[in-house]
């Protein structure tokens, strides 16, 4: 999954990023409209977390803007704006979720978690496939009854699998899920989180299409 996270205080900013990208997940950073409309013109994102303070404009405008152009991709408020009437207006531009400031990162990593599953059709945080059960909430995984051990990378490697069973994804696009701009992405990356993947999960979980990518393999 990857975030794009609007915010211009730098304190809150780096303990949001830090958080997401402890949770396995990609982040660009930016404090400026202008400068999240670059970034949406240069990639393609799973999910933004917007302030609505911002120095060249109010996030609302920014987030109607964003619909009424017809994008989709869901969009989480942070603000330090409490009232009933802010989360209405918030809600009624097009947000899907809405967090006051001060909040708990492990609640904002459990509220994106909650807005990527309802957007991917499936809301409910148990899934099954074949001997494994997964709860995507607590970012668990048990075989037969016995708990696996996933890294932050391969957890969300096999999230983003998850979350598209049946489609073909390209080496190019999971770097894209996993990696933020500008991160040193060694060649064989993908390659190696998909083996160890297969050694952890079995050797079926994952399908490699020859020179054209991976998808989730038949339960």
């Amino acid at each position: 999954m990857r975030i794009l996270l609007i915010e211009d205080d730098t304190v809150l900013g780096a303990a949001v990023r830090d958080q997401i990208a402890a949770d396995g997940r990609s982040v660009d950073w930016v404090t400026r409209l202008d400068a999240a409309e670059d970034a949406l013109r240069g990639a393609g994102y799973d999910l933004i977390l917007l302030d609505l303070m911002l120095p060249d404009g109010r996030g609302i405008g920014f987030l109607k803007a964003l619909r009424s152009r017809g994008e989709v991709t869901p969009v989480i408020v942070l603000t330090a704006l409490d009232q009933v009437t802010d989360r209405i207006e918030g809600l009624n531009a097009g947000a899907d979720d809405y967090l006051v400031k001060p909040f708990d990162l492990a609640e904002l990593s459990a509220r994106i978690g909650s807005v990527a599953r309802r957007y991917s059709g499936n809301p409910n945080p148990i899934v099954t496939h074949g001997a494994l059960e997964i709860d995507l909430s607590a970012r668990s995984i048990h075989r037969d009854g016995r708990p696996i051990q996933l890294t932050a990378r391969e957890w969300a490697l096999f999230e983003a699998f998850l979350s598209r069973p049946g489609q073909l994804l390209s080496k190019a696009q999971l770097e894209d899920k996993l990696y933020a701009f500008n991160a040193e992405v060694e060649s064989n990356a993908i390659e190696v989180h998909v083996s160890r993947l297969r050694k952890k999960l079995g050797s079926a979980v994952i399908e490699t299409e020859r020179g054209m990518g991976y998808r989730l393999g038949r339960p």
